[in-house]
C-alpha cells in the first residue's frame, strides 16, 4: 500500500492488528533501497523494532535508486556488498572480545558500539531487527529456500536481496535509468524511437542553465530525478551548484529553503505527484518565510502509462490554499521558459506546474522575458460564450473555439496563465461580454483553478461550468483514452459549451 517507504509502516499496523485479532498469518513488506534514504523508512524501522512484533522485511537492493546513487546511506548499502569479508573480521574481533572476561560493562559497550561502525548488518540489529543478507535475488531456488527458513523466525526480519535492474535484458542492464520510464523503443536493439517534437522538460533544462550562466546564484536541486526533471545536463555544466538529495522530498524543499534564506535561487525540481509527500515544508519552512524558492513541478496533469501513483491531479489543490505562493502554468513549451525566468526574478516563492512529454510545437523565443504576474492574455475574442484556461489545455480551448465559429458561436479564449494571484481584472472585464464560462484545468476540479474563478464570480449572474478531473483517483491510461474518458478533448469542451448555451 501506498508508495516504497510507506511499507515498513503499513507491514508493522498489519502485524499489529492481526495479533490484537489473535489471527495467523505472515506480514512481509518489500521496499525498494531508493526509499530507504527517505525518514517514513526509518520512522517504521525503528517502530518495529521497538514493538518487537513477528514481521518479515525485504530490502530489494538493486544498487540503483532509479538514478545514481546519493548520499551515506547509499553508501552504507555499498558496504553492505562487502559483507561477506566483514563477517570474517567480526568473528575474529568477537573471538579476540570473548577473552576480556575481567572487563566491566562500560567496555562491553565500547566494543558493542565499535562493531555497529565495523559491520554495516548490525544497523538493522541495533534497531531490534535479525539482518540476513544479503543473498543473490535472481537465485530464485536458493530464496525459496531462505524465505522456507525464515517464515518461523520470531520477531522483526530483515531480509537484504542484491537484485540487478533490467535484469534478462541487456539493454535494460546497461542503461538502466533509460528504462527506468521508457517510451518507445525497438525491442531488438533497446534504442528509443525518437520524435523531433520538444519537451517541456527539455525547454526547462535548457532555460535553466541559460539563466545559471548569467546569475551565479541559481541552484538545482532534485529528488533522486536528474533525468526525470532534465538536471542532468545542468549537473555535468553546474556540478557544485547541483543537488540531488535522494527520495526525500521534504529534506529538499528544506534544504532549498535555507539556500534562499541566505540569498541564494534555488530551483527544486519535483514530479507533481512526489511533492505531495513536502507540502509541510512548503508551508513552514518556505511559503510562512515568503522565501523565493522556485517550484517546477514535473509531470503535472495526467501522465498516461505511469499509472494512478504518477498522475499530478491535486498540485493546484494542495498548494492553492498556501499563502504567498505565486503559481503558474505555462500555455506552451514557449511560455514555460518566460515562466522560470518570472520565477526566478520574483524575489517570491514560486511554483511552475507543467505536464509531461512533448509541448504542442510552437517556435521558442531566444530568449526568456519576465512576464507581469498575475496577469492573464486574451487569445481570442468572443460574446457568446468565454474559455478560461490554465494550462496546457489553452490549446485545446482554442480548438474547441474553432469547432464552435463553425457552428456562428463566437468564443473568448482566455490563457489564465496565473492561480495566484488570480486576474479578477480580466475575468471581470470578460464578464461585461457575456454571462456564460467554461473553465478548464487539468487537475482535480476540487481545491482547483475552476473553484477559484467561481469565488470571483459568486454573486454575479454568470453561468460557470468546470471542467477538471473528477473526486476519483485516475486510472492508468494513454493520455489520449483517459482526456477523452474524462472530458478534456475540444470536442468534449465543445459539447458542453452548446449545451449551457441551450444549443444542442
Amino acid at each position: 500500500m501506498g508508495h516504497s517507504s510507506t511499507s515498513i509502516s503499513a507491514a508493522l499496523g498489519f502485524a499489529v492488528a492481526r495479533d490484537l485479532k489473535d489471527e495467523d498469518y505472515k506480514v512481509v513488506a518489500i521496499i525498494g533501497d531508493g526509499s530507504m534514504t527517505g525518514g517514513l523508512a526509518f520512522e517504521g524501522l525503528q517502530n518495529a523494532g521497538h514493538l518487537k512484533k513477528d514481521m518479515l522485511v525485504i530490502l530489494n537492493d538493486n544498487e540503483m535508486f532509479i538514478s545514481q546513487k546519493v548520499g551515506a546511506v547509499a553508501g552504507y548499502f555499498a558496504k553492505l556488498l562487502t559483507i561477506g569479508a566483514a563477517r570474517k573480521v567480526e568473528e575474529k574481533v568477537m573471538k579476540t572480545v570473548s577473552r576480556f572476561h575481567g572487563f566491566g560493562s562500560s567496555f562491553r559497550k565500547l566494543i558493542k558500539r565499535a562493531k555497529v561502525m565495523l559491520f554495516p548488518g548490525m544497523l538493522f540489529e541495533e534497531m531490534g531487527f535479525t539482518y540476513i543478507g544479503p543473498v543473490q535475488g535472481h537465485d530464485i531456488n536458493n530464496l525459496i529456500v531462505i524465505l522456507n527458513n525464515i517464515k518461523d523466525m520470531k520477531g522483526p526480519i530483515l531480509l537484504h536481496v542484491i537484485t540487478k535492474k533490467g535484469k534478462g535484458y541487456t539493454p535494460a542492464e546497461e542503461d538502466p535509468v533509460k528504462f527506468h520510464g521508457v517510451g518507445k523503443f525497438d525491442i531488438e536493439t533497446g534504442k528509443t524511437v525518437k520524435t523531433d517534437a520538444v519537451t517541456y522538460t527539455k525547454v526547462f533544462s535548457n532555460t535553466l542553465i541559460k539563466l545559471a550562466y548569467a546569475d551565479k546564484k541559481i541552484v538545482a536541486v532534485t529528488a533522486a530525478m536528474p533525468e526525470g526533471t532534465g538536471l542532468d545536463k545542468f549537473a555535468q555544466i553546474f556540478p557544485d551548484r547541483y543537488f540531488d538529495v535522494g527520495i526525500a522530498e521534504g529534506h529538499a524543499v528544506t534544504f532549498a529553503a535555507a539556500m534562499a534564506a541566505d540569498s541564494m535561487k534555488p530551483v527544486c525540481a519535483i514530479y507533481s505527484t512526489f511533492m505531495q509527500r513536502a507540502v509541510d515544508s512548503v508551508i513552514h519552512d518556505v511559503a510562512l518565510q515568503n522565501l523565493p524558492v522556485v517550484f517546477a513541478l514535473d509531470r503535472a496533469g495526467l501522465v498516461g502509462e505511469d499509472g494512478g501513483t504518477h498522475h499530478g491531479s491535486f498540485d493546484l489543490s494542495y498548494l492553492n490554499y498556501i499563502p504567498n505562493l505565486i503559481i503558474m502554468s505555462p500555455c506552451d513549451e514557449n511560455e514555460l521558459q518566460h515562466m522560470l525566468k518570472t520565477a526566478l526574478s520574483s524575489n517570491k516563492p514560486c511554483v511552475i506546474r507543467y505536464p509531461r512529454g512533448a509541448g504542442i510545437g510552437v517556435m521558442l523565443d531566444k530568449t526568456a522575458r519576465v512576464l507581469q504576474i498575475g496577469k492573464a492574455t486574451v487569445l481570442k475574442e468572443g460574446n457568446d460564450i468565454c474559455f478560461l484556461a490554465l494550462g496546457n489545455h489553452v490549446d485545446t480551448s482554442l480548438q474547441a473555439s474553432k469547432l464552435l465559429s463553425e457552428k456562428n458561436i463566437k468564443a473568448s479564449v482566455v490563457n489564465m496563465r496565473f492561480l495566484k494571484p488570480l486576474d479578477v481584472e480580466t475575468i471581470s472585464d470578460m464578464l461585461l461580454k457575456t454571462k456564460k464560462f467554461i473553465t478548464v484545468e487539468e487537475n482535480a476540479l476540487i481545491g482547483g483553478f475552476g473553484e477559484s474563478v467561481k469565488a470571483v464570480l459568486y454573486g454575479s449572474d454568470a453561468v460557470v461550468e468546470c471542467m477538471g478531473l473528477p473526486d476519483k483517483f485516475i486510472e492508468h491510461g494513454s493520455l489520449k483514452t483517459l482526456r477523452e474518458k474524462y472530458g478534456l478533448t475540444s470536442e468534449n469542451m465543445t459539447e458542453r459549451a452548446l449545451k449551457l448555451l441551450d444549443h444542442t
